[in-house]
């Protein structure tokens, strides 16, 4: 059946299981289940986690206040391989074509998809999640996804066309990871941005059996579960029952881990964890990590205003990032558990390494004499010191670039030629910003840079961040896998926007041109050296500062789960904890030993 063919291109519409704009898929249309998984895991058992959430909401459109889990109840389109850079096969789809104008793609639902009422899932249920997602950008759970999206077209029950604003290549992670399918029939009496603890109707391998606001969600396997014999679940959904405990404390809640009152605890901070304690030695609690490598770059960025002067000056720029001496942070501030960022794409393949291959001199050469020549004979990475404190020569290095730029020191205060100081302000609506900044402060003092740190409320910080009225901020964030945020964040186009990640003012023909044909790249390939010469280009440029890298998350756990064994070759994504699996013989030998 083609009916959704004149809806979205005049050409026949090639249907598939899966999709990916970058590469083949791996796995074919009969493929059994994933390589990483254990078909076989036994089913039962109790997972208990931590939630730093005082949740307030089961609607999965409100952001913050929602209840964790709740990806347990509702299902998403598309599901995203953990072994692939970026191939996403069919969930509550049973096929996905897309349309040869790169502007839309036509799904199929698959016919056996049901709610837990057991009233089908239709393509009415997509339109209406897309149109509240619309209605109410604000709390949308996915208000920085829904600007690539432009409308749903219903084609008949099963298959819909979702036309967009952008590539689809841009638009396929928040598809398979952001946006849950919402019954259309359940929510056409009530207001999904209404804050509520009444369990919503789903779909997906849980429902909710109890909830208590600030405490506790529990959620129960659903028996009959519609989705239990697809392929992409084989081997998944393996626990009867998972409780999410919510702590407002984090060393309460660490503390209730060494008590065995927690499972498991995860971790993206830096704090060393303290988890000495017998069951440790003994191998009853476990410290790893979990690979979670579909967010690459930084963790934390230092962006400088490129719009104010001196920070148009990339002489100033370099001097700056020169001054900030990451390695004596690490050392005394993060017990040595981060790891500098010298990419923005880092712990990818997207990221530049070594001087420029053949495709990305095709890329640079054409502005040769627009970006800075050390982009052809240098490969980048920041300076590393001894971890000791001083950093003498980054300051001395940045005390001659300063120079070079016009600045000189005036009785201990760096003033242009005008005598007018050099001063930064750095903005920020948190007080845990002031642990990386004040010692920074410290070090700009020396160059005879006056700095001050302003907190301010979060309203106040969003508006001045949108009025642009800053001179620098540190900015937690990352990118996707494959980075499908480039344009707002590098292109001049996005220096205005109303959601643009470009907080530094990135205005360069050079960086429009590589983001342009980062988005219109055809394979994985072409991709990858349109983001290793963009990564030259922003690098060498210092318009901003990465920091700390995205590293895998950290866990700790008792040792009373299955793992599988070719867990190892989820290289992007691990399936955790939806791949483990209760082992009641682990689980009998700790009992028994306390």
């Amino acid at each position: 059946m083609l009916g959704p063919a004149s809806h979205a291109d005049p050409a026949p519409l090639e249907f598939q299981h899966g999709v990916s704009i970058l590469h083949e898929l791996k796995y074919p249309p009969d493929f059994r289940h994933f390589a990483f998984v254990n078909p076989d895991a036994p089913k039962g058992g109790t997972l208990v986690m931590p939630s730093m959430t005082d949740f307030n909401t089961l609607s999965p459109l409100l952001t913050f206040e929602r209840a964790p889990g709740l990806n347990w109840v509702y299902e998403t389109l598309l599901l995203r391989a953990g072994d692939e850079p970026a191939a996403y096969y069919g969930r509550l789809a049973e096929e996905i074509a897309l349309g040869a104008d790169r502007r839309s793609i036509v799904f199929r639902l698959h016919p056996g998809a049901r709610w837990h009422d057991g009233l089908p899932i239709t393509s009415s249920d997509v339109k209406f999640t897309f149109d509240a997602m619309k209605a109410d950008v604000a709390s949308s759970t996915i208000r920085m996804a829904s600007p690539w999206f432009e409308s749903v077209d219903i084609v008949n029950d099963r298959e819909f066309v979702i036309r967009m604003i952008a590539d689809p290549s841009l638009s396929l992670t928040p598809l398979a990871d952001y946006i849950p399918i919402m019954p259309a029939h359940y929510w056409a009496d009530k207001d999904p941005t209404i804050a509520t603890l009444t369990p919503p109707l789903g779909s997906g391998p849980y429902r909710i059996t109890a909830v208590e606001k600030g405490r506790f969600v529990r959620y129960e396997r659903v028996a009959d579960y519609w989705g239990r014999d697809l392929a992409v679940n084989a081997g998944r959904f393996n626990f009867e029952t998972i409780v999410y405990d919510v702590y407002r404390d984090a060393t309460v809640a660490r503390e209730a881990l060494r008590k065995g009152l927690l499972d498991v605890w995860l971790q993206w901070g830096n704090e060393t964890l303290a988890f000495d304690i017998p069951a440790r030695d003994k191998g009853w609690l476990v410290q790893g990590k979990r690979r979670y490598r579909v967010t690459i770059g930084a963790r934390f960025w230092l962006i400088l205003n490129n719009r104010r002067h001196p920070f148009d000056d990339a002489k100033v720029r370099e001097a700056l990032s020169l001054a900030f001496d990451f390695e004596w942070q690490n050392r005394a501030l993060f017990a040595g558990r981060l790891t500098r960022a010298d990419s923005y794409f880092q712990n990818s393949v997207f990221a530049a390494t070594g001087l420029p291959s053949e495709s990305e001199l095709k890329l640079l050469e054409p502005f040769r004499d627009l970006i800075p020549a050390r982009v052809f004979t240098e490969a980048f990475r920041f300076p590393r010191t001894s971890g000791t404190g001083g950093n003498r020569a980054g300051l001395s290095r940045a005390r001659a670039l300063l120079a070079e730029a016009g600045w000189q020191m005036r009785d201990g205060v760096l003033v242009s030629s005008a005598g007018e100081p050099l001063e930064i302000e750095f903005l920020s609506s948190t007080l845990a910003d002031q642990r990386r900044l004040l010692p920074y402060v410290d070090a700009l003092t020396v160059l005879g840079i006056e700095s001050r740190i302003r907190v301010v409320d979060r309203v106040q910080y969003i508006s001045r961040l949108r009025d642009r009225d800053y001179d620098a901020i540190i900015r937690i964030g990352d990118f996707g896998l494959p980075p499908w945020e480039l344009h707002l964040s590098f292109h001049s186009g996005a220096v205005d926007a109303p959601l643009s990640f470009n907080h530094a003012g990135i205005s360069h023909p050079a960086v429009d041109a590589l983001v342009d044909a980062a988005k219109a790249a055809p394979t994985l390939d072409s991709m990858v050296a349109a983001c290793r010469a963009l990564d030259r280009v922003l690098l060498w440029s210092f318009y901003q500062i990465p920091l700390d890298a995205v590293d895998d998350q950290r866990l700790v756990y008792w040792d009373k789960f299955g793992r599988p064994e070719r867990e190892a070759e989820a290289t992007y994504m691990s399936p955790f904890p939806d791949g483990w699996w209760y082992d009641e013989a682990k689980a009998a030998r700790i009992d028994m030993a306390r």
